[in-house]
């Protein structure tokens, strides 16, 4: 069932990682190891999955965790209604007796099945209870659960790949922490996001990445933000800025900072930002 992964992942065309993380990735995935993902929204958890499965050509399957969400949602669901139907009005092609014609695979059941070896992201799994991380675990513990309709077991073909993110809203287990390996993703400091740009803008003029990566910073240090613009944003807002032919470089020096509502998507977050740099250009 377990194939080693002969491959190592260094980065995809548009992620840029530090030494530290490609390590742990390699080292879980030779392990066969859960990599658990903690740091801020906008620090790459979740684009680290798909960089993986981009460069080493498998395929992805996300299961975004909700907190209603019950074990066996990831696994199977049975279509009773469904399958009630069909056995009322009999003008289904399916066999009624046959409850497998009912049984759909989850999104843990679909990398179980999958015919070659896939990246399997569990997205936000602090939204989870407690049982839903334990449970959970002892499934990828084991590669295999029972679908209790039909009293069969799914085994897992090959291991998947499991990046698990968090952005630690609740902690999380002992039992569940010590089954996985870990890594924090530290906000990039500027240094790192100039490569993160560059990797996005290769002809950049170097003057606008200087004060956009400035300015956005101290726009981050700005006191009771609620939610601080990730790499996503700063992004989207040196697009918006190469956008305007009216804009230059040297006015963000200056506290012209247009668009912040491309950095801020909270209206109090927004309107912070906005008395700030009026206030700067006033004095």
């Amino acid at each position: 069932m377990n194939q080693p992964v002969n491959t190592e992942f260094h980065g995809a065309e548009k992620y840029v990682l530090d030494t530290e993380l490609a390590s742990i990735v390699n080292i879980s995935m030779k392990l066969e190891m859960p990599l658990l993902l903690k740091g801020e929204p906008g620090t790459g958890k979740t684009m680290l999955a798909y960089a993986i499965a981009e460069t080493l050509s498998m395929p992805l399957i996300i299961l975004n965790v909700k907190s209603s969400m019950k074990l066996v949602e990831a696994l199977y669901q049975y279509d009773t209604l469904t399958r009630l139907n069909d056995s009322r009005f009999g003008d289904s092609k399916r066999d009624v007796s046959d409850i497998d014609e009912y049984i759909k695979m989850g999104k843990i059941g679909q990398a179980f099945c999958a015919d070659k070896r896939t990246v399997l992201l569990i997205d936000e799994i602090d939204k989870a209870d407690t049982d839903f991380q334990d449970d959970m675990l002892d499934v990828l513990d084991q590669m295999q659960f029972d679908i209790i309709e039909t009293d069969k077991s799914v085994k897992a073909i090959h291991r998947p790949v499991i990046i698990i993110t968090s952005n630690a809203k609740k902690d999380l287990s002992d039992p569940f922490l010590g089954r996985c390996n870990f890594h924090h993703i530290a906000f990039p400091d500027p240094k790192m996001m100039r490569k993160i740009i560059n990797v996005h803008f290769e002809n950049i003029d170097d003057k606008l990445a200087e004060n956009v990566i400035n300015s956005f910073y101290r726009l981050r240090e700005i006191e009771a933000i609620e939610k601080k613009p990730a790499t996503r944003e700063l992004l989207n807002w040196i697009r918006a800025l190469n956008a305007d032919p009216d804009f230059k470089a040297k006015d963000l020096v200056n506290e012209k900072m247009p668009f912040l509502g491309v950095l801020f998507k909270k209206s109090p977050d927004y309107e912070r930002a906005k008395n700030l740099t009026f206030r700067r250009k006033m004095f």
